[in-house]
């Protein structure tokens, strides 16, 4: 069963059991983010990148925890499963793709989601507004196939001895994989290597820092709505 479909059924029973979300929002509110990932957020931000999140997680989750840590502006655009609260209060999660009507059809990835089709057409519109480069942070299984559609000129920073930087290291990249690679291990080296490779950036693009663009992948993880979605009812307001 896909990671989704399985939250979604814990919350249902979460639900049946009389959980409320104001329980399941304060459990979420308490997860730890360390210091150095928000200063590394906020410093890229300063700096003139442009902060997406592609995640398998959900909609939910992640504007909760952003808004908890006041977060949620320096990101422009978030792509993950939709999640909503409806009308009985109860959380739904759904898949980012649906599974029967809009399969993705990549063999490398878990049914509700290709990363890759996010990441391509982020690309696209990065060819039409001139923009140089991706960084690209990720640890899950689900992040080596976006990692393969990365050029030379990008980066990807996969945690150690975690699945993804298990996969590139099984997988030596012989041209699969053309993006320059920087590991990291704890929120302190995620901090100095992100900020090294986008100061190298800009100083590599001579100060051009308006045409850097980073893609994040946070695992406390709008999309553009797909057909599915539009279909979904409308979301109620997170609890503050």
């Amino acid at each position: 069963m896909p990671w989704n479909s399985a939250m979604d059924r814990m919350m249902g029973e979460f639900h049946s059991q009389g959980r409320t979300i104001e329980e399941i929002v304060e459990s979420l509110r308490r997860a730890p983010m360390p210091d150095n990932t928000i200063a590394a957020i906020k410093s890229a931000h300063a700096l003139g990148c442009e902060l997406r999140i592609v995640s398998d997680a959900n909609r939910f989750f992640i504007d909760t925890i952003l808004e908890h840590h006041g977060l949620m502006s320096y990101f422009s655009e978030i792509n993950t499963n939709p999640g909503y609260v409806d009308e009985v209060g109860r959380l739904r999660i759904f898949p980012h793709h649906h599974f029967e009507t809009s399969p993705h059809g990549c063999s490398l990835c878990p049914p509700n989601m290709c990363k890759s089709t996010i990441i391509e057409r982020m690309q696209a519109s990065a060819l039409v507004e001139g923009r140089k480069r991706f960084i690209y942070l990720g640890d899950g299984k689900g992040d080596y196939c976006p990692s393969l559609r990365l050029n030379k000129e990008d980066y990807v920073m996969p945690r150690k001895k975690y699945p993804l930087w298990e996969l590139i290291v099984d997988n030596p990249p012989e041209g699969a994989l053309r993006a320059s690679i920087h590991e990291w291990s704890d929120a302190e080296e995620l901090e100095k290597v992100l900020l090294r490779l986008v100061n190298e950036s800009v100083t590599a693009d001579r100060g051009n820092v308006d045409n850097q663009l980073v893609s994040v992948d946070c695992k406390f993880r709008t999309t553009p709505l797909s057909s599915h979605e539009a279909n979904l009812p409308n979301p109620l307001p997170v609890p503050h």
